[in-house]
């Protein structure tokens, strides 16, 4: 079997808004920017990234693979005891995974710090920025709040001179962590609570994955930000909409600095889904909870859990072109995206059949050593995806809730005395069955109508359905686990106060004793499929081994959250 549904060259825009694409166009036909559009997506190696990161990913390469420009990628690296070798390379894998590549080397905040400490330098001499030798405590005093104006620091007038060297007592390690800082000078009585005198550097003893023990000083994200975008010739700094308070302060550095270029800061809305929480620190009290396996665990929001889950590149981006680009937040819905991948799935996801809770069926006009081997479509709609053959033998498998002993009309499976047609296969009528000593029924006899291949039987009477079907001798034992949403409730937590008690508790059913065709026991890791009948599956990413098949379910068939939702 082959694998299209992973191909992210196969997402198509899906026409959802835009602003931020049709200012760029607006601007270039200005002539702004000298044509060019540098975009750069700039995490902090402080975790794994999640769906929201995905909308960000896909919107600054996006835009700049729309209008031939650039996007590099760039770590903000400022926190060196929250940051982890482990995060940069699981992020760096996430971005490949949604089909992007960045410009140039992978860069990092810590390959400027030489250059922001000369920035630093520059504002004292300019009289910008002074160390303020505050506690954190009268530090936030001194700030006021939303009501109230702050208040100068004692250390604010401070010479150039004094400032100055002051600093570099800093940066040789003569203070502690908390006994000073250096501020910018700008506006204690800003209504902005950002312009008010904001932290440029603190003191933090810690070693940088990247540097080592070379500082003990490091910049704020506010301060290093705006700098590292105009070291690269960043045009277009795009950021979430809680950054918009932020946007004076980026800009006051980029006129108070002498940067090599000036980029412009934008803002779009988040991407919020229902169902779903986002917050690293409740993601890892899944995790220390064992609620989870972990930061890939496939009920996980995150870009790792949603691969090993089954989602295709394609269709996360798909859903980030659905979902639009604007300039408020909002909650989408998870339907929205799980309908993205359901969609691309059964364009191109091929087809097999796999029984989850297996009933023995026993063909009893059938030899016991004979075998056919019929012949099943790959996928309905593709002539490219190859044939599956199908071993056809005396015993095979089938759904438990395929067979029932009498039944109504409305059931359109397997009766007693009635008919049913085998998927890709013949016509069969079940005749008697075997108990075990406690009278459940353990095994289903039938004869089937050679004549039914492709074919209704010749006397006119039609089968109530279509079920489908293994063989019992040549199909393979397969793990099964059928994922769901983590989350019962659309906003976990809002109702019960702690989000751990809107756990859905089938979010994780497991079956071990599946049966599937015997082709899909070979086939690659990550490898998508849809079980006919049952929802699209997916070769575990680690578990699945040749011999050792494990399948974990991407979603279903249909959306079965609607009705809950409608409160049907």
């Amino acid at each position: 079997m082959t694998d299209n549904a992973s191909d992210a060259s196969r997402a198509e825009p899906r026409g959802g808004h835009n602003f931020l694409r049709q200012l760029i166009a607006d601007q270039i036909a200005r002539g702004e920017h000298h044509g060019e559009v540098v975009t750069r997506f700039p995490p902090e190696p402080n975790g794994y990234l999640h769906i929201g990161h995905a909308k960000s990913i896909c919107l600054n390469f996006g835009l700049a693979e729309h209008f031939g420009g650039k996007c590099r990628l760039r770590f903000d690296d400022t926190n060196p005891e929250k940051e982890e070798q482990e995060y940069i390379d699981s992020i760096q894998a996430d971005v490949h995974w949604l089909g992007f590549d960045w410009e140039g080397a992978v860069r990092f905040t810590s390959d400027y710090f030489d250059t922001l400490y000369d920035y630093a330098l520059h504002l004292i001499e300019q009289g910008h920025a002074y160390v303020d030798e505050l506690s954190s405590e009268q530090a936030r005093e001194y700030r006021g709040d939303w009501n109230t104006p702050g208040t100068d620091s004692p250390y604010r007038e401070r010479s150039v001179e004094d400032n100055l060297a002051a600093f570099e007592k800093m940066r040789a390690g003569g203070f502690a962590e908390g006994e000073a800082a250096l501020r910018a000078k700008i506006d204690m009585a800003a209504g902005n609570m950002n312009l008010r005198d904001p932290i440029i550097y603190r003191v933090r003893h810690a070693a940088h994955h990247q540097t080592g023990d070379a500082w003990c000083i490091y910049p704020s994200y506010d301060f290093a930000h705006g700098q590292s975008d105009a070291i690269e010739g960043v045009t277009h700094s795009i950021c979430t909409l809680e950054f918009e308070d932020h946007r004076p302060l980026y800009n006051w550095f980029i006129e108070h600095l002498p940067v090599p270029a000036r980029p412009v800061q934008y803002e779009f809305g988040r991407l919020h889904l229902n169902y779903t929480i986002t917050s690293k620190r409740r993601l890892r009290r899944l995790i220390d909870a064992g609620i989870v396996d972990g930061w890939d665990d496939p009920r996980m929001p995150t870009l790792s859990g949603i691969r090993r889950r089954g989602y295709t590149p394609a269709s996360i981006r798909a859903f980030c072109e659905t979902v639009g680009v604007s300039r408020s937040d909002g909650v989408v819905d998870t339907a929205v995206l799980e309908n993205a991948v359901r969609d691309d799935l059964n364009h191109n996801a091929p087809r097999a059949m796999c029984v989850m809770d297996p009933l023995k069926l026993v063909i009893t006009n059938l030899p016991e050593e004979a075998v056919e081997m019929l012949a099943a479509p790959g996928h309905p709609n593709r002539d490219d995806l190859p044939a599956r053959t199908l071993p056809f033998t005396r015993e095979v498998f089938i759904e438990k809730a395929d067979f029932r002993e009498s039944a109504n009309k409305k059931y359109k499976r397997l009766v007693l005395g009635k008919r049913v047609r085998l998927r890709n296969a013949y016509v069969v009528e079940a005749t008697d069955v075997v108990r075990d000593d406690a009278g459940e029924v353990i095994e289903v006899h039938c004869r089937y109508d050679p004549d039914t291949l492709g074919d209704n039987p010749a006397d006119g009477v039609k089968p109530r359905g279509v079920i489908h079907w293994v063989s019992a001798s040549h199909g393979r034992r397969a793990l099964v686990r059928a994922y769901d949403r983590l989350f019962a409730t659309p906003n976990p937590g809002r109702e019960t106060g702690d989000f751990l008690d809107d756990l859905n508790p089938a979010s994780l059913e497991v079956h071990a004793g599946c049966w599937i065709e015997p082709g899909l026991a070979e086939v690659e890791a990550e490898q998508r499929v849809q079980f006919e009948r049952i929802g699209y599956f997916v070769a575990d990413r680690f578990d699945h081994l040749p011999g050792a098949p494990v399948f974990n379910r991407v979603v279903p068939l249909r959306d079965s959250w609607s009705k809950i939702d409608d409160g049907r």
